[in-house]
């Protein structure tokens, strides 16, 4: 049995926004300090991805586990009307697979952060990681655990202009 009423967890559920999160907010701040310049949402793009850097030819997709049914201890199925929730994350997870294969035939670098991986004491690792990420070209999933190699550990993250498209 749910805590509030129905009217309340309307209001609620109505209340979450899909742009300027907080952990959107944070990755982009720290991004601007190191010099990145990037696009927010490009429509031009599938997906409208988070966050777009021209120069490196990269993506972020910053996902809150709810939503995006991340397999993490933040992550729990509801229990009230479940089989609309089990059908809706699965969706979602289906269109983050299917976004990430037509910006890669595109030729774009897709990183994903996780909301788990910016808590207090993670993103400083997993932000330092995903700068890393950007300059190297590299593709995947960003976060503590993201193993990165020596010799990019002394890359320059200054960006330079950004070149309008």
């Amino acid at each position: 049995m749910d805590k509030y009423t129905k009217q309340q967890r309307r209001k609620m559920m109505a209340s979450v926004g899909s742009r300027n999160t907080r952990i959107e907010t944070l990755v982009r701040r720290y991004l601007w300090r190191l010099g990145f310049r990037y696009r927010l949402n490009d429509r031009r793009l599938p997906g409208s991805p988070d966050i777009v850097l021209p120069k490196y030819k990269t993506c972020i997709m910053i996902n809150g586990c709810f939503w995006h049914g991340h397999d993490c201890g933040a992550f729990k199925m509801p229990k009230e009307n479940s089989e609309f929730w089990t059908t809706k994350i699965e969706r979602n997870r289906l269109r983050d697979m299917r976004v990430r294969k037509e910006l890669e035939d595109l030729g774009f670098h897709v990183l994903t952060v996780w909301e788990c991986e910016l808590t207090k004491n993670r993103f400083e690792v997993t932000l330092r990681n995903l700068a890393i990420a950007i300059v190297g070209g590299f593709s995947g999933e960003i976060g503590v655990a993201w193993e990165e190699e020596e010799e990019n550990a002394n890359l320059s993250f200054a960006a330079e202009d950004d070149p309008i498209q």
